[in-house]
């Protein structure tokens, strides 16, 4: 189905949603300025190091949001198959001599001195293309045996980088799609064991992989060296409390705790404003959620309604994926936390997803 005219009357836009999504914002930025201080001084002898780069990303993000949120979202629709392959040769990149860069897993590229993690994108771009694929005339055969075989490519360059975190999310993304357009309940379980299949070749091939999985069954077998990140975190969550020991106020973060500007941020908000602010925070991500659904649910078009739907699964579930690491409810993965963590890509592309869902919340009946 082509987009309609944007003479298409538009009504207002979700402004709960913009709301939240501003208060995630600014959270996130107070959070990071008390989490990286220490060390952003102790690498570039300035506290505010990465405040400062997280502004300018969020500045590029928001930029984007506003324009995503004022283009008609089923212009998309049209042009999925060219992002779905851009998307792809963004992926095969990170496979460039003299572009890639990472020591375990190759997911960044480096272009004229910046970093980009194209995974990120690859999720809004991958999302984008199944929403338009199951919106599409046809039979489900045929968009089922095109959703395997796109997911398939994806998953294969995924696997090659490696980046395990980033995989389970589009593999989530994916799986909600193809449930919420009718797939089959007994093919969503061949896929998950097949991805069982896929996550013992990486604890396999991998051995950091393969640790992370060992300290998430008993954090306690390495505790100094392989498990110290995981011991350190749920040091920091549990002597935060309830009310925590106050903003500023983390003695994990003076370098005992490493990446707390990235994976590990939550434990150190966990650690400086107590379980009731965390709590809150965990709501944020769940309110948008919850927006998210009520948007999908009173939209007639098949493409915005997955392309909803598809936003907030993302949201959700790397914040889940990134909390439960920080936990040790699940193992970690290295995913960002949405809006909060350090990183310019991730921040980008969240930002431009969620400003596609607000233009949703305008146009779509």
């Amino acid at each position: 189905m082509m987009w309609k005219s944007q003479r298409t009357p538009a009504r207002q836009s979700d402004r709960w949603l913009v709301l939240a999504v501003l208060l995630l914002s600014v959270f996130g930025l107070v959070m990071l300025t008390s989490t990286s201080s220490i060390t952003a001084y102790q690498t570039y002898q300035d506290s505010y190091y990465f405040l400062k780069h997280q502004i300018i990303h969020f500045i590029i993000g928001g930029l984007l949001f506003w324009l995503a949120a004022r283009v008609d979202y089923r212009r998309w629709q049209s042009l999925a198959l060219p992002i779905f392959v851009g998307s792809i040769l963004l992926l095969l990149l990170v496979f460039i001599p003299g572009l890639a860069s990472g020591s375990r897993a190759h997911s960044w590229i480096n272009i004229f001195g910046f970093s980009l993690q194209p995974s990120e994108f690859v999720k809004l771009g991958f999302l984008i293309y199944l929403s338009a694929l199951f919106a599409r005339e046809g039979g489900a055969a045929a968009k089922t045996k095109a959703f395997i075989l796109s997911y398939g490519l994806i998953a294969i360059l995924m696997a090659l980088q490696p980046d395990l975190g980033t995989l389970i999310i589009i593999t989530v993304i994916a799986l909600a799609l193809y449930f919420v357009n009718g797939g089959y309940l007994k093919k969503i379980g061949t896929f998950l064991l097949v991805g069982a299949l896929v996550l013992s070749l990486f604890l396999a091939i991998k051995p950091y992989q393969r640790d992370r999985f060992k300290c998430f069954i008993n954090p306690g077998f390495s505790a100094a060296d392989k498990c110290y990140q995981i011991n350190q975190s749920l040091l920091a969550v549990g002597s935060g409390g309830i009310i925590g020991r106050g903003l500023g106020n983390s003695r994990q973060k003076f370098l005992y705790l490493p990446e707390v500007q990235n994976d590990f941020i939550f434990a150190v908000i966990a650690e400086e404003v107590g379980f009731v602010f965390a709590g809150l925070l965990v709501g944020l991500y769940i309110f948008i959620f919850i927006r998210g659904q009520a948007i999908a649910k009173h939209i007639g078009d098949p493409f915005g309604r997955s392309l909803a739907i598809g936003i907030v699964v993302w949201i959700m579930a790397q914040a889940i994926v990134n909390i439960g690491g920080v936990i040790n409810f699940m193992p970690m993965t290295g995913v960002p936390l949405p809006l909060v963590s350090y990183g310019g890509t991730a921040v980008i592309a969240t930002l431009a997803s969620l400003g596609i869902l607000v233009n949703i919340s305008r146009y779509g009946k």
